[in-house]
């Protein structure tokens, strides 16, 4: 028996008819799919116009991932809605919810990570120590877990911990030699056992190897060792720390030393306590120098914000750490001219 031609014996023919099968059954697998996605969009779509994005509840985004297929990274693209509003017990609800239904491996670390980051900016310290540890167990590699581990332990004053972390770091080929300085100049002052002569013997130490702690050492040395700073005042930068040197109260300020270095002699030319300098380049000085030398009636003082130079972000305060990038020592001071008020003695006749 034949069909157009060919004998139903025939391989030829055999081969024709699985494909025909193959190619049936592919067509309507696709088919079925296609209308099952087309399907779940619209009961996605519907299930949003019941609610504002971003007011979704922990077991609506749940409900988004295991009902509705709806991709991981979507499900965290619309939960940072709560970290963009500052909500952060929200979006620590939602990771923490999506974390029950999430069986893959990668996609729980990435979990675990949001959930202890998250901890972390809202000031849960102890809760994101106890996260990134955990991922830690099992992903003793992970650089983002290690580097806010260090951050943890170093708000926590806990430095024999930063410094076993720094050396996790340092297996996993992370650069950490400012940060070893920097650490190892926090723990030096934070050491309650040291007197503060032993403390400012160290920490020059530890300024002469490396002078990224530069601002750390003199800040501490003018609060507690101000002789140790002036000894010294020659192996310091005064465009680093001229806010620190602007401060400085009249009677802290050793003007022997001060009439030795051309650069402290502008500064306090400009603060109007001595009359040595005559100009200066920096050009906020530079105006309140010609303004003392005029006698003018236009009181100016200085005023000082701190960049970032890592992320460019501009703060009122200078803080060691930068709180936008994590950077260390980052901040660079930059002086401002401001309108001078008067002192409190002074307002008052």
């Amino acid at each position: 028996m034949e069909w157009l031609g060919i004998d139903y014996r025939d391989p030829i023919f055999g081969l024709m008819v699985l494909f025909s099968i193959i190619f049936a059954a592919s067509f309507l697998t696709h088919t079925f799919n296609l209308y099952k996605e087309r399907k779940s969009r619209r009961e996605y779509r519907k299930l949003l116009d019941r609610f504002n994005l971003g007011t979704l509840k922990e077991d609506d985004y749940v409900h988004l991932y295991t009902t509705y297929n709806l991709p991981f990274d979507s499900i965290i693209l619309l939960a940072s809605t709560f970290l963009h509003k500052g909500n952060y017990n929200k979006a620590i609800s939602v990771y923490l919810a999506l974390l029950e239904h999430v069986t893959d491996n990668v996609k729980k670390e990435e979990l675990l990570e949001l959930l202890g980051t998250t901890y972390f900016k809202g000031g849960f310290l102890q809760r994101a120590k106890d996260i990134f540890l955990k991922i830690l167990k099992f992903s003793p590699r992970n650089k983002k877990a290690l580097h806010h581990l260090l951050i943890i332990y170093e708000k926590l004053k806990d430095y024999d911990k930063a410094e076993e972390v720094l050396e996790s770091l340092n297996e996993v080929q992370v650069d950490i030699f400012r940060d070893k300085f920097y650490i190892s100049t926090l723990k030096i002052i934070a050491n309650p056992t040291m007197s503060f002569d032993k403390k400012s013997t160290s920490l020059m130490a530890l300024f002469k190897m490396n002078k990224i702690t530069e601002r750390l050492v003199v800040k501490f040395l003018i609060q507690f060792n101000k002789p140790m700073f002036w000894e010294n005042i020659d192996k310091f930068n005064p465009i680093k720390i001229i806010d620190l040197l602007w401060y400085l109260d009249f009677n802290d300020i050793d003007f022997d030393k001060v009439a030795q270095n051309n650069i402290l002699q502008e500064i306090y030319t400009a603060k109007g306590y001595i009359d040595l300098a005559k100009d200066s380049n920096i050009f906020e000085l530079s105006v309140l120098i010609t303004l003392h030398h005029e006698k003018s009636k236009i009181k100016a003082d200085l005023n000082y914000e701190y960049l970032c130079t890592k992320c460019k972000k501009v703060h009122p305060i200078y803080e060691s750490r930068c709180p936008h990038c994590h950077s260390i020592l980052s901040f660079k001071v930059e002086p401002m001219l401001a309108r001078k008020f008067y002192e409190a003695d002074q307002s008052l006749q």
